[in-house]
């Protein structure tokens, strides 16, 4: 699901202007068709549907390059949190892998629903505690954020 508004924007300008400014609001935002017709006054109305450019997502297959296995994945967020104090609250990363784990597995031959809200819950839970809220849906903001987390991290595997 995505949280981004759509929006309806309308320019009056000259005839000649009309595909200079539809090029530039399309390099601003993500654009619809522009619809164009005539003004009153010998100018041009047009309307295009708009929606705020937010980060591109990568695919699970980009956000996953390169990660351990989920047997390795699983006991490396397993032995974090077996370390931990009971009721500790552990760091950014250890909820971000947790979350990214059960997203592949959600995403595997086999998964099914239970596996699918296992996923949601831990991308939810991430969510409480990143920096910001997610301008899109919590799966794919826990695959960006894997992603740039991954081509950081040490390559200890249990980081």
């Amino acid at each position: 699901m995505n949280r981004s508004t759509v929006f309806e924007i309308r320019i009056i300008c000259a005839p000649t202007d009309a595909d200079r400014v539809t090029h530039e609001l399309a390099a601003a935002f993500r654009t619809g068709e522009p619809r164009t017709y005539p003004a009153r006054d010998g100018r041009t109305r047009v309307y295009v549907t708009a929606e705020v450019r937010g980060p591109e997502w990568p695919t699970p297959e980009e956000a996953y390059e390169g990660a351990p296995d989920i047997i390795d994945a699983l006991a490396a967020v397993t032995a974090i949190a077996a370390g931990a104090e009971c009721f500790t609250r552990l760091d950014r990363a250890y909820y971000l892998r947790k979350a990214a784990v059960l997203d592949r597995i959600a995403l595997g031959d086999g998964a099914d629903w239970r596996d699918d809200l296992a996923a949601e819950a831990a991308a939810d839970h991430f969510l409480d505690v990143a920096p910001a809220p997610a301008p899109c849906d919590p799966r794919a903001y826990v695959r960006q954020q894997y992603a740039r987390w991954a081509a950081t991290a040490s390559p200890d595997p249990v980081r």
